[in-house]
């Protein structure tokens, strides 16, 4: 997928766990650990906002995009 979560790294940075980011967001640590796994299949805005909101970061500190090869491109379902 080209669209990397960079979550993880930020609560690095911030040093914070993802328990208690979860908390302050208002998601459960569940949800918050398939979006951090790039597993997610959408993100809510306001899930966003608050997450930068939180983390004192833009959208673009927490996902990035990553040109993906032929290969992925090809195993990828179609929308």
């Amino acid at each position: 997928m080209p669209i990397v979560v960079n979550v993880d790294v930020m609560l690095a940075r911030r040093k914070m766990r993802l328990n208690t980011l979860a908390e302050m967001v208002g998601i459960t640590a569940q949800n918050l650990s398939v979006l951090k796994t790039g597993r997610a299949k959408a993100i809510r805005f306001s899930t966003l906002e608050r997450l930068c909101e939180v983390l004192e970061c833009g959208p673009g500190d927490l996902l990035a995009y990553e040109q993906g090869t032929a290969s992925d491109l090809a195993t990828e379902e179609p929308d």
